[in-house]
């Protein structure tokens, strides 16, 4: 059998093993006993819908998993990207437009795929649970801008790397690296102004103690913004967060109204002086350094197997049919395990960066305990796990678990 095959079809399974020993470890970890943390946080009545949601949640993803996992297989072994290649090379001659072909195929199916889980996700699951606000019409809006978007921005970013590695030679994977950097700059910049409205509104906060709280704290670390916004999460979900977006004058304070309709000023200016500890600590700065470093690594690992027939038979396309096109999809599969390997590392840095934010949050504030209490709420009002699994932790957690930040905070 192909090598290439061989080592796809390992990689798919053992991905498929690792992230169900993960989740089963994860739900067998599951306390019933209420930590002394959370007691007059979560009832007993919501405790027990946590772990009831925890159950479905992981229940379903498993089962999607499984689903994409036997999809991506058969398609493999059945030929699926050959058929889909001579689709798309009866659609256009031209090496970019056959290219946009190919993709937009997959990419379309993919959508189409998963599009029935992420119906029952959002409209039975989420609202079972009293999550989902999102109504049909705005489902379908939704999916539709997200296409949309796709197509807008994937399309010309896929074009202009054919196009390189058409023209440019051998050092064709430095300018795509260099292009998708500056790209992605120029995105940073405009998906406060262009981007996310199409989704959300985002509109200043009103006049008020909270306002005026937020802004004075701001000044005082010397954080040059163009406002605090309120975002309309509510629109399809009763989950809050909060963010900050942007780089220089254009950056923004953002809060989900779901966020400023269930805490308090102070518990709000803990969550915001969090945010402005990762600013403070340039944790976003070096994560847009890390991922340029590792966008390079990636260009340059993509130029070795641009190409290479033994790739192409894996997938069963004869060597006459090889592409440059197909050589970005292929590559995919070959660098999923150091993929993996990075997101593991990053959460890692992530989690660690989460208790520097928590501390400077806490020092920067006096308050410490309005920090621990916005931990709570948000827990206990987004049906938290409060006992993950170690190794659940370890390979999918970006955020420490919530009784480890508590903790940490306290021993401030």
């Amino acid at each position: 059998m192909n090598p290439y095959l061989l080592f796809i079809l390992a990689v798919l399974i053992a991905r498929y093993l690792l992230e169900t020993c993960s989740d089963v470890l994860n739900l067998r970890h599951v306390s019933p006993i209420l930590p002394p943390e959370f007691e007059g946080h979560y009832d007993a009545n919501r405790y027990a819908k946590s772990q009831d949601y925890l159950g479905v949640t992981t229940q379903f993803g498993l089962l999607i998993d499984l689903f994409h996992t036997v999809v991506t297989i058969a398609f493999i072994l059945l030929g699926g990207f050959a058929f889909v290649d001579a689709v798309a090379r009866k659609l256009a001659s031209d090496e970019i437009l056959c290219g946009l072909a190919f993709a937009g195929i997959l990419a379309l199916a993919g959508r189409l795929l998963a599009l029935p889980f992420s119906i029952y996700r959002t409209f039975v699951i989420e609202e079972r649970f009293g999550f989902n606000r999102t109504t049909p019409r705005t489902f379908v809006v939704d999916t539709i801008k997200s296409l949309l978007l796709a197509a807008v921005i994937g399309g010309p970013v896929l074009a202009g790397v054919i196009w390189f590695f058409l023209a440019a030679g051998p050092l064709a994977w430095m300018y795509c690296w260099i292009a998708v950097v500056l790209f992605q700059v120029v995105l940073v910049f405009i998906a406060p102004y262009v981007i996310m409205p199409l989704f959300n509104k985002y509109t200043p906060l009103e006049e008020g103690d909270l306002r005026s709280t937020l802004e004075n704290y701001a000044a005082e670390q010397d954080f040059r913004m163009k406002g605090v916004f309120q975002m309309d999460g509510s629109r399809r979900s009763s989950k809050s967060n909060a963010f900050f977006t942007g780089f220089g004058k254009s950056r923004r304070i953002v809060l989900y109204d779901t966020l400023i309709k269930n805490h308090d000023v102070d518990e709000l200016l803990a969550v915001v002086a969090h945010e402005m500890g990762h600013y403070k600590r340039h944790h976003v700065l070096k994560a847009i350094g890390r991922g340029i470093i590792t966008s390079g690594i990636m260009f340059f690992l993509l130029s070795l197997f641009m190409k290479n027939e033994g790739m192409f038979q894996a997938f069963g396309i004869e060597s006459a049919h090889v592409s440059i096109y197909a050589s970005l999809v292929f590559f995919g599969f070959l660098y999923a395990p150091i993929a993996t390997g990075i997101s593991v590392f990053e959460n890692i840095l992530s989690r660690s960066h989460e208790f520097e934010a928590d501390a400077y949050a806490a020092r920067t504030t006096g308050k410490s305990e309005a920090m621990i209490a916005a931990l709570k709420r948000l827990t206990v009002d987004n049906l938290g796990n409060l006992t993950p699994h170690p190794f659940k932790v370890f390979l999918d957690y970006s955020h420490p678990p919530v009784l480890k930040r508590i903790q940490h905070l306290e021993s401030l």
